[in-house]
């Protein structure tokens, strides 16, 4: 047979390059993740007051249930509404925003004890998006801060309030006007440098920023 006869071309098998791409492109997403991750942590770490256009404003409209089975000193806890946050005694309001499954609610909770403790200020809580026996669960086995909890089933009000996700702390002068906003977990560090100076400020009565 002559040599010049044309025959069917083979198809080309992929290129190693691609090979590898397919082999390996799991772990890039992987690695890509977990850098985006460590950013936003860093991020965090760094600059946790968030811009928000509530502060300096009053508290929106809200009229949130308790937590169901949830009693203090015999008594069912009260739920939470934007009432509560103006009595207009001059006494500022701390809202925290919390769930059982977060894990950084868990680790910021004894900072919430603490503040409790102190006895300056009212604490109160918004439960979002969580259930109620594991709530219950969670303030029983760590403590109850709160004078009052709210129940954000479906995390309407945390719309309004314009939460990214929890744990988030307001503070909210004696006026229900909402004058500093801190998204993620409290502690020692964050209420040293960042947190307990918003918080005198207003109760010294200068207000926000």
């Amino acid at each position: 047979m002559s040599d010049d006869i044309d025959t069917p071309a083979k198809a080309e098998p992929p290129s190693r390059f691609r090979r590898r791409l397919g082999a390996y492109l799991p772990l890039i997403l992987f690695g890509a993740l977990a850098m985006l991750f460590l950013f936003r942590l860093d991020d965090a770490g760094n600059n946790r007051k968030i811009p928000s256009a509530l502060i300096d404003r009053p508290v929106p409209e809200f009229d949130l249930p308790p937590l169901d089975g949830l009693a203090r000193d015999g008594a069912p806890m009260p739920g939470l509404a934007t009432a509560d946050l103006k009595p207009g005694d001059g006494v500022p309001t701390i809202v925290n925003v919390w769930a059982s499954w977060c894990v950084p609610c868990r680790q910021e909770h004894p900072v919430l004890m603490d503040i409790a403790g102190e006895g300056k200020v009212r604490l109160v809580g918004i439960n979002y998006k969580d259930r109620p026996g594991n709530a219950r669960r969670f303030l029983g086995d760590l403590g109850n801060p709160f004078t009052a909890v709210g129940v954000d089933a479906n995390g309407r009000v945390g719309i309004d309030w314009g939460v990214y996700g929890v744990p988030e702390t307001y503070i909210v002068d004696g006026d229900g006007v909402i004058r500093f906003k801190y998204v993620g977990p409290l502690s020692e560090t964050v209420m040293a440098e960042t947190f307990r100076p918003a918080l005198d400020k207003v109760l010294s009565g200068a207000g926000s920023n």
